[in-house]
């Protein structure tokens, strides 16, 4: 029976981090179509926001609520991007990406979870400047058949700055202004991604051990689970990496 408990408590953690990503998702399509209308033919950022929501099996009856929503007169929200900067544990330096109706309840949500983890929320530009923005494609290398040498070489004709190899996937990194021809190049020739999207990638890494490595994780775990907190970026690398 206790097995089964910590079976049944595992499932449910990751039911919960599948819906929080459902609900994270549904507000970047409703932000995107509020912003450049509800027609992803139109507007490649909504078409990139869909194609991300399907990956991860995001039922196509939620991408349709959130598009009707955002095409409607009726109970509709205004959602502001804010990015909060910071530090972690082992003076890891953290961006947090958030979309919200209520400035002052995030701020207040995002300054806690740095405080009582052994962080600290800062000033606008104390972090980000430890960071570059780009575009970044990920091909998930077990869905995929595709070599190094192949992406490599497709990538830079598309356009594309360069590419990073790990185990698990291909990142393609862009410049911003690149982003959507390359990934229009790129799937004209049959790629598919995992995610695609604008991110701060991190300049250099720190690397982080011990109680600071778990005070960490339990921060990024916390992050993930407030419904205003669509991204976080961090430069700290740990043994597992």
């Amino acid at each position: 029976m206790p097995k089964f408990k910590n079976i049944a408590a595992k499932k449910g953690k990751l039911d919960q981090a599948k819906n929080n990503m459902f609900v994270k998702l549904a507000r970047e399509i409703y932000m995107e179509a509020r912003r450049g209308g509800a027609n992803p033919e139109s507007n490649f950022k909504l078409k990139t926001a869909i194609a991300n929501a399907r990956q991860i099996n995001m039922p196509n009856e939620n991408i349709e609520r959130a598009l009707r929503k955002a095409a409607g007169d009726v109970d509709n929200v205004d959602y502001e991007e804010i990015i909060y900067e910071g530090y972690g544990p082992g003076g890891v330096a953290i961006m947090v990406r958030c979309l919200t109706d209520n400035r002052n309840r995030t701020a207040a949500d995002v300054r806690a979870i740095f405080n009582k983890r052994g962080g600290n929320m800062g000033e606008s530009g104390c972090v980000s400047y430890m960071f570059d923005q780009k575009g970044v494609l990920v091909i998930d290398r077990e869905e995929s058949e595709l070599d190094e040498d192949t992406v490599m070489l497709e990538a830079l004709e598309a356009g594309a700055e360069d590419l990073v190899v790990s185990e698990d996937s291909f990142e393609i990194l862009t410049d911003p202004q690149s982003f959507e021809s390359v990934k229009t190049a790129l799937e004209g020739k049959g790629y598919s991604f995992e995610s695609a999207s604008i991110r701060w990638v991190p300049q250099n890494y720190v690397k982080v051990e011990g109680e600071n490595a778990e005070k960490l994780m339990k921060m990024m775990e916390a992050f993930e689970d407030n419904d205003d907190v669509q991204d976080v970026y961090a430069n700290f690398e740990t043994d597992d990496d």
